[in-house]
């Protein structure tokens, strides 16, 4: 039967796909339904849909670009595919861990802080810090209108002030307005008729005692005011022609006031009166910036303030150091540097005088509220004034070296860490200011916003800005990122996080009759969490776009229109579509293995017995972020699994506590702020090393790969060295190394590569002419072991090169072995580090560890969602792996929501019971069999 005719009329038909693992796929997408693409890890998921469909979706995009773009573009690879037939725009969202600059925000990500910065740009009102009155300027328009409100008959002169330089006489000033086309002045002489006008040209023909008396100086200390007259009417009902001689000469009033202009208004009844218009932006003295989008932008040099230079930090004295334990009390000598016979004089001084104020002097640091804190820095005498008299001494070395201890990374004192320069601050909308909107969690923005009343005007300047905010805010919401802050810096968010501030990025431009192609959205999401992703999803769907998601998550399918399983096994073993169809239709296919796990014919079987254990560490009084004041015990020796929902302060409580907590009393301390509380317990000594093993890309460059990361490249090139060719042309272990020079491709410089900068565009990579992509020298490629060069090793899948060395080489084999044991059998050898997914990456590192076999040392691994891309067979490969590390003596703790790992784990604790405000807490801490009991854990209802 004839493909097309199976397939409705529309659809997205891929012919012929041979990319990577494909082997000739031909497979069809509904258009406008949501389609999951499942399958093991590598089974070519990614590229059928990122590599084959996306790719030849930006292609095809490509092609529509102007011709100076289109020539760099040209050489942008065709995917291997005879045909995609159907295919409109594609978007994708991938799973890499984006920026890690200090200068991302989760505003700028969304893009949500660029449409704050254009609505106070627009409808911000300048308030000066002196009067709290609204600073103002007048244009043409705002003169008009003033004076199209008065009565009709009204009679008005528009003046400005008559100003004598400082080196002219009276005369030459006005024979200066005679050159400039001026031909009367007024002169404000008190009474009831208005200012009197005189023609210049009579004044001129005065002599200089006559002149003077006439047009009296302009610094004369009587009520005398001078005016050059610009224009005078009478107020009516003014026609097109009016307006437009009244606009000039307003506008020429401006000009030549220097920005001030009078009106004079004489009624027909009552007193004259003088209406003053400025077009300075200027209040109280102080001349103010207008407002425009960059001056909110901490990116930009006209909105950064100038002491943090945008990045909220300085280099000041850290808290931190000055009280590094804050269990003890002022008295106990909390205040490190008031110590010693010298120094400690200012403890005893401050104890004397605080205690007189009320001031607990025995209660601990961490007890302190909010205002006696602030007492023991700012009160006389504390330890701001300490501080001061030591910069003052700063000639004597031994200062010098007691300031360097206390100095550290701290809040900007100008700007109190919102970023911007002061007179950005000054402009608010709804009475508060930008930086002030950034410290709001996403949920309590949307609701502020829901809330602001605007007057009519700015409400229809604004209407297009507040439809984005509000789409955005909704979608950061509905995606369970309503606990975020705008502020939030990008690299103190979870991999999750990221990647769901990506799709709240793409998802708020809300494009229809698109292609979405989506890398496992549901990464660090608790089930919950889930539910309400599918829900933005179809409603994507409802949009009239085709989404397609690579996913392995349960519930994502069953709510799936159409799913297709890639399989049966990984990289060569894999690369066909082993079913299509619904969820009912998968679970009846005896072919796929993903509907065997979701029968239950196959599944990951939580241990029988779970592991005892009699060490631990204590993490006592964490309450840093949303955590509130917890004390947890994380037990050694097992494998611990810490779990909640989303922003429930699991990241805050592993990676911002007790992993840099650990590293410090190791001595091994980053330079990363630990987070607040109050001590670490427990058996600390046990542990010798701490690995936090997350998904941050592995090696800082493209030329890292599994291969070298895993140490087993060094194996593998002296076995080429040593080959007969290689002895004869000399050629050493160096020559097979594509990081020096030597036996690596001169051009691209063994990168396979070379990027050509597209200015506006994204780089493009193309492929080297000299090495065509294979990174070395021919005569180096002529060197072969059983019919394969250098080159052909790198491209090799894992599972393949464990094959291919097992007979000639056992010590690469099983240094290779371990990529194969957490699942990655799939990836090549050689594959750039920048093209593996954030979980990739994970198990790489997680690879190298196992790899080292018994380590002497007693290693805590802390690993963030290593589940992230996995499929449940490799789920099981992965729990086999933290066996096999626990069996060693190491042990683990992992941040999850897979249900899977959460059963099999020995000890849960669970965060929770929401995110963010509502979490923070320990709902459930004990065996994972036990957590059933507890109703308001979230967890427990999806286990």
């Amino acid at each position: 039967m004839e493909l097309n005719k199976v397939k409705k009329e529309g659809d997205i038909i891929v012919k012929g796909a041979r990319v990577h693992n494909l082997k000739n796929v031909t497979v069809s997408f509904p258009r406008n339904k949501l389609i999951v693409v499942t399958g093991v890890s590598g089974s070519g998921k990614s590229s059928l849909t990122i590599d084959t469909l996306y790719a030849e979706g930006q292609r095809k995009y490509a092609e529509s670009l102007s011709a100076y773009a289109r020539q760099f573009l040209n050489r942008m690879n065709k995917p291997d595919v005879d045909y995609i037939k159907g295919l409109c725009p594609a978007i994708a969202i991938e799973q890499k861990v984006i920026t890690r600059t200090p200068r991302s925000t989760v505003g700028t990500m969304t893009e949500i802080y660029d449409y704050l910065r254009l609505l106070f740009a627009r409808v911000g009102s300048t308030i000066s810090p002196i009067s709290g009155q609204e600073v103002r300027k007048d244009d043409i328009g705002d003169v008009i209108e003033a004076l199209k409100k008065l009565n009709q008959g009204d009679k008005v002169f528009i003046l400005v002030k008559f100003k004598q330089h400082q080196n002219r006489e009276v005369r030459e000033e006005l024979n200066i307005l005679m050159q400039k086309g001026f031909s009367r002045i007024a002169v404000d002489e008190e009474g009831e008729e208005g200012m009197a006008v005189k023609r210049i040209e009579e004044l001129l023909e005065l002599d200089d005692a006559a002149l003077r008396k006439e047009v009296p100086a302009a610094k004369s200390k009587q009520g005398n005011r001078v005016y050059i007259l610009i224009d005078r009417l009478v107020v009516k009902d003014f026609d097109e022609d009016d307006l437009h001689r009244l606009s000039d000469s307003v506008g020429t009033a401006f000009y030549e006031g220097e920005g001030d202009v009078y009106a004079e208004v004489i009624p027909q009844k009552g007193k004259k009166k003088l209406l003053h218009f400025n077009n300075r932006f200027e209040l109280d003295g102080m001349v103010f910036e207008e407002p425009q989008p960059n001056l909110f932008s901490f990116n930009n040099p006209l909105g950064a303030c100038p002491t943090c230079e945008g990045f909220s930090l300085v280099l000041g004295i850290d808290e931190d150091l000055v009280i590094p334990d804050k269990r003890l009390s002022v008295f106990e000598g909390a205040v490190a540097p008031w110590k010693g016979e010298k120094l400690g004089k200012w403890k005893d001084y401050f104890i004397r005088h605080a205690s007189k104020d009320g001031f607990p002097i025995h209660k601990p640091i961490a007890d302190l509220t909010k205002e006696q804190y602030n007492y023991l820095w700012k009160t006389p005498g504390g330890i701001n004034d300490f501080f001061k008299e030591v910069e003052q001494n700063l000639y004597k070395v031994q200062y010098r070296v007691l300031l360097s201890r206390y100095r550290g990374r701290t809040t900007c004192p100008d700007c109190n860490g919102y970023r911007l320069r002061k007179e950005a601050l000054y402009v608010k909308v709804g009475g508060k200011h930008i930086g002030e909107l950034c410290e709001m969690p996403a949920k309590d923005l949307k609701a502020w916003f829901d809330k602001l009343k605007l007057s009519a005007h700015k409400q229809e300047v604004a209407k297009r800005i507040l439809i984005e905010i509000h789409s955005r805010l909704d979608t950061l919401i509905k995606v369970g990122l309503g606990y975020l802050t705008m502020n939030r810096v990008a690299n103190t968010l979870s991999g999750g996080e990221s990647q769901r501030i990506q799709l709240t990025r793409s998802l708020g431009s809300n494009l229809t009759d698109s292609l979405y192609i989506l890398d496992e959205p549901s990464i660090g999401l608790h089930s919950r969490d889930t539910d309400n992703l599918i829900k933005v999803l179809k409603e994507l769907r409802d949009l009239n776009n085709t989404v397609v998601v690579v996913e392995h998550d349960e519930m994502m399918m069953r709510q799936a229109d159409h799913i297709i399983d890639m399989g049966p096994l990984a990289s060569h073993l894999g690369g066909e579509v082993v079913a299509e169809g619904d969820y009912k239709t998968l679970i009846k296919n005896p072919q796929s293995l993903t509907g065997k796990y979701l029968s239950g014919a196959l599944s990951i079987v939580p241990p029988k017995t779970v592991r005892k254990w009699t060490r631990s560490i204590i993490v006592e009084g964490a309450r840093h972020n949303n955590l509130k004041d917890i004390t947890v015990e994380f037990p050694l020796n097992v494998l611990c699994v810490v779990s909640g929902v989303s922003g429930s302060g699991k990241t805050t409580l592993v990676k911002q506590i007790l992993y840099p907590a650990l590293q410090k009393i190791k001595g091994e301390f980053t330079g990363e702020k630990v987070g607040f509380h109050k001590a670490i317990k427990g058996d600390v000594d046990s542990i010798q090393q701490i690995e936090l093993i997350d998904q941050n890309p592995i090696g800082k460059s493209s030329r890292s790969n599994p291969v070298t990361y895993i140490k087993a490249y060094d194996e593998i090139r002296d076995l080429f060295a040593k080959q007969p060719l290689s002895k004869m042309r000399g050629f050493q272990p160096k020559h097979f190394s594509f990081n020096v020079d030597g036996g690596r491709c001169d051009t691209c410089k063994g990168e396979g590569e070379q990027v050509i900068e597209m200015q506006f565009l994204a780089d493009v990579h193309l492929v080297c002419e000299s090495c065509v992509g294979k990174r070395f020298k021919d005569e180096v490629l002529e060197v072969q072991v059983n019919g394969k060069n250098i080159h052909d090793v790198l491209e090799m899948s894992v599972d393949e090169a464990i094959e291919f060395f097992a007979p000639i080489s056992d010590a690469i084999a099983k240094a290779i072995q371990p990529l194969s044991d957490v699942g990655l059998g799939y990836i090549k050898l050689g594959q750039s580090s920048d093209t593996l997914s954030g979980g990739e990456a994970q198990r790489v590192k997680l690879a190298s560890f196992l790899g080292k076999g018994r380590n002497s040392n007693k290693i805590l691994f802390i690993f963030d969602e290593p589940t992230t891309g996995l499929h449940f067979h490799d789920i099981k490969k992965l729990l086999a792996s933290f066996d096999a590390l626990i069996e060693q003596g190491h042990s683990i703790i992992v941040i999850e929501h897979n249900t899977d790992v959460i059963k099999s784990a020995d000890w849960l604790i669970d965060l929770g019971p929401e995110a963010g405000d509502g979490g923070g807490a320990v709902v459930f801490a004990g065996k994972p069999a036990d957590i059933k009991k507890v109703k308001e854990s979230h967890t427990a209802k999806y286990l």
